[in-house]
């Protein structure tokens, strides 16, 4: 290990920083011989390469898909799982290049191969990768490569229409671009042996479901014009990956084959379960003192009796680590959780590492430079030149989002940091699996935020070793169904033949009858009624088609990211120029008017937000901002229940309408993040449709459990932040896939009421999952919140970072006692 990690390491220790350090043992490689059908051409370009034989891994999933079995590979990071996908159909393409009267393809025309991507980054680097291994014999293999995505010049998308033998591209084009075009990529659908999906253990939620659906919508279109192709699917460790597969297609688990047992070799790594650094009490009295009118010698007491467990946040000390790693020249990843962060993370880093050149008078070669951010919003040449930067080492550390954390194969990485929970079990080992890339050693930090589940982990790191969670998404939800729909229908008419691939059922549960008007009334499933219904769809002779005369486009309905709309584009005043873009979902969070907005470092003061763009200008000071968002959740239809014995409690979980308003904004002065003044706002609520979990509580109750009614509304609130803080552990996802409300008197329910939704629409299963988990959950968040130290409160169980009435009230030994009471059997 380099000497100034061992040292970091001794410190961390020393002062409580570092609570536990997991070592994953060496693995050593498992090899396989290479199988007859490859050609002698491939084998060749992969000597070239060093690779003298195949790991048995990559052998199962060859061979498997060369056989036409549809198979997902589900592997350690570094393991060679693209090449293993890579090789079926390299193998064709040179045998088929060869030969004048054989052809490989099922209908004798040249193969074809799709590889997906969940991100540009990725595409953009496998692409470099393929074209790395083409090439490294002469003559390079008779191969036809290239991307096709929003980032691609148009040129050579209409080059890749027209000649490819592989396209690199990602859900999101196939359904904009590829499947409503579909008659002009006939050619390399008719002819498409291989689908290669990357990545498959991040599909999950909404995300997951469109993706699932867009695939099957393709999948569609190449069987209507004569192919078959077989699925190659590519994960880290995830539970039941032949499962997830077959989920994403549409059919049953026992057609997709899962290879999963690692043998590729792996050199020891070092997880080290980071808190950050304790603040000086007095300084944060101080902080305290100077945001207070006044304070009295008594309260001034109290305040340091109760501030010697605040420590900094993530962000603060995620940028100190990485400061001091760029430093000593340790190429470091540094992921954070949101876009913003990422900015943060980079910018307090970059003043950090400033100061420390200038003190140590180590050089001057632009120090700015060797930190920067990487996330999703930046535009497509800035995105390739950072990843340029990072491969050839001009950038020594970079602060990103999990736009970083698949599959890209930086080499020389030494430290990978992940700060706070990143989504997943799986996402943890993902983003560690980003050090010590190509068999060499690395570190993999786990900095926890002050929220109750990083504390719980850090506390409970064998909660990392159990086995990967599933990937959980429901193909069914109706805001995501009807959309495809539509779009499957604008593509090619809708039959009977395609119920099943949607997962349709005519039944007198799923189905409606709906008046033909050139037959008889007849039965189809349930979403297709509703959205003839809706004049989305029509019936006509030849099966169910889209509705042209709308003005819409059918494929503009579904959002698939689940991010809200089309994104809203940033753009300078002064110049005209888009410098980024923000989701609809987000965006009276972070550009409304007034809102201090920051991009690659640079500040922006917003000026003006419509339903297209935020307009920009300048900023240079030390104010920021932080929006207040007022909620209110209506239910529109009760579900399942169940009550606890011997009392009121009751559990409920059904439909929901959250509707939320950005009301007023605080300014905020750093470094301390002091209020300066309150502003208002003037914007429209914003209403969505999902699914809750919530439990109710009768006044008996509450006198039971002994909660004073002064104290109620804060035992209700905390209690709501430490349940939401800790579902993700259970249900494979973000805190920020979640919202909540708590109220002493509900207007429906009538009683004290706690509401954990998912923040999406149409739900994603989340809250469903702690529904039908109700008893572990508690279980988890009760011990959580008994165990930690503060005496009124603190993020690590009751505060949440994303409350919208700014923790206000909170009152922990309430939220302590209700907890409590959820746990009686």
């Amino acid at each position: 290990m380099d000497p100034a990690l061992e040292s970091l390491k001794a410190r961390g220790q020393k002062d409580g920083r570092l609570v536990k350090v997991q070592t994953i043992p060496a693995r050593t490689a498992s090899y396989a011989p290479w199988p007859n059908w490859v050609a002698p051409e491939v084998i060749a370009t992969a000597n070239a390469q060093g690779i003298d034989e195949l790991w048995e891994h990559q052998l199962a999933c060859a061979q498997s898909a060369h056989e036409g079995t549809h198979t997902v590979l589900a592997t350690g990071t570094g393991s060679g799982k693209s090449w293993a996908a890579w090789l079926p159909i390299l193998s064709d393409l040179a045998i088929d290049a060869t030969s004048a009267t054989t052809r490989i393809s099922q209908l004798g025309r040249r193969p074809t191969a799709l590889y997906l991507c969940p991100t540009k980054a990725l595409a953009a680097d496998q692409l470099q990768t393929l074209q790395k291994l083409i090439h490294s014999t002469q003559p390079p293999l008779p191969v036809q490569a290239f991307t096709a995505d929003g980032d691609t010049a148009s040129e050579l998308k209409r080059l890749a229409r027209g000649s490819a033998d592989i396209i690199i591209s990602n859900p999101d084009y196939i359904h904009h671009v590829m499947a409503p075009g579909h008659a002009q990529w006939t050619r390399f659908l008719r002819s498409l042996k291989y689908l290669i999906i990357d990545e498959i253990h991040a599909q999950r939620g909404v995300a997951g479901a469109h993706t699932a659906l867009v695939i099957r919508r393709l999948l569609r279109l190449a069987r209507h014009y004569g192919a078959n192709p077989t699925v190659i699917g590519l994960s880290a460790t995830l539970a039941e990956p032949a499962a997830c597969l077959a989920q994403i297609l549409g059919c049953e688990n026992d057609e997709v084959k899962a290879i999963t047992e690692d043998a590729s070799p792996a050199a020891a790594k070092e997880l080290w379960y980071w808190q950050p650094a304790l603040r000086d009490p007095l300084a944060q009295l101080s902080d305290t003192a100077n945001s207070a009118e006044e304070n009295t010698l008594e309260e001034a007491a109290e305040l340091v009796a109760g501030l010697h467990h605040e420590r900094r946040s993530v962000s603060t000390e995620t940028a100190h680590l990485l400061a001091y790693l760029a430093n000593q020249q340790i190429r470091t990843l540094a992921f954070v959780r949101s876009r913003y962060g990422a900015e943060q993370v980079a910018q307090i880093a970059q003043k950090l590492l400033t100061v420390e050149k200038l003190s140590t008078k180590t050089g001057n070669f632009g120090v700015k430079h060797q930190i920067a951010a990487y996330r999703g919003g930046y535009l497509p040449d800035e995105r390739r030149a950072l990843e340029k930067a990072l491969r050839e080492g001009e950038l020594v550390g970079l602060a990103t989002t999990n736009a970083l954390e698949l599959g890209i194969d930086i080499a020389g990485l030494e430290v990978a940091i992940t700060a706070g929970w990143p989504g997943s079990i799986a996402s943890i080992w993902q983003q560690a699996g980003r050090s010590g890339r190509a068999g060499k050693a690395g570190v993999a930090i786990f900095v926890a935020s002050e929220n109750p589940l990083d504390d719980y982990l850090i506390h409970h790191p064998e909660m990392l070793a159990d086995p990967p969670e599933h990937s959980v998404f429901d193909t069914s939800n109706p805001f995501v169904l009807g959309p495809h729909l539509c779009a499957a229908a604008a593509e090619l008419p809708l039959g009977p033949a395609d119920w099943k691939l949607f997962d349709l059922t005519v039944s007198s549960e799923g189905a409606q009858s709906v008046q033909d008007t050139a037959t008889d009334s007849q039965l189809v499933p349930g979403p297709i009624a509703t959205l003839a219904a809706n004049r989305l769809l029509v019936k006509r002779p030849g099966g169910w088609f889209w509705n042209a005369t709308l003005p819409r486009s059918a494929h503009d309905l579904a959002d698939l990211r689940g991010t809200g709309g089309d994104p809203i584009q940033v753009v300078r005043r002064d110049s005209g120029e888009v410098i980024g873009t923000v989701d609809a979902a987000s965006a009276h969070n972070l550009v409304h008017p007034g809102a201090i907005y920051i991009h690659q470092g640079q500040l922006y003061t917003v000026t003006q937000l419509d339903d297209l763009t935020a307009t920009v200008i300048d900023y240079r000071g030390d104010l920021r901002t932080r929006p207040t968002e007022q909620l209110t959740v209506q239910i529109t239809s009760p579900g399942p229940a169940f009550a606890q014995p011997e009392s009121g409690i009751v559990w409920q979980h059904g439909n929901t309408n959250v509707i939320t308003q950005i009301t007023d904004y605080d300014v905020l002065r750093q470094p301390g993040m002091h209020f300066v003044t309150n502003r208002n706002l003037d914007l429209p609520p914003r209403t969505l449709q999902t699914k809750s979990t919530w439990i109710t509580f009768t006044m008996r109750d509450i006198d039971r459990i002994g909660i004073a009614e002064g104290d109620l509304p804060g035992a209700l609130h905390g209690a709501e932040h430490a349940l939401i803080g800790m579902l993700p552990l259970l249900a494979t996802c973000d805190r920020s896939d979640l919202g909540g409300l708590s109220t002493v008197l509900h207007p429906q329910t009538g009683t004290a009421t706690i509401f954990v939704h998912d923040a999406v629409p149409g739900g994603a299963g989340f809250s469903y999952h702690g529904f039908q988990n109700a008893a572990e959950w508690v279980e988890l968040t009760y011990q959580q919140l008994k165990k930690c130290p503060c005496q009124s409160g603190c993020p690590r169980c009751v505060q949440s970072p994303k409350c919208g009435n700014g923790n206000e009230p909170l009152n922990k030994t309430g939220a302590l006692k209700l907890l409590a009471a959820l746990r009686t059997p």
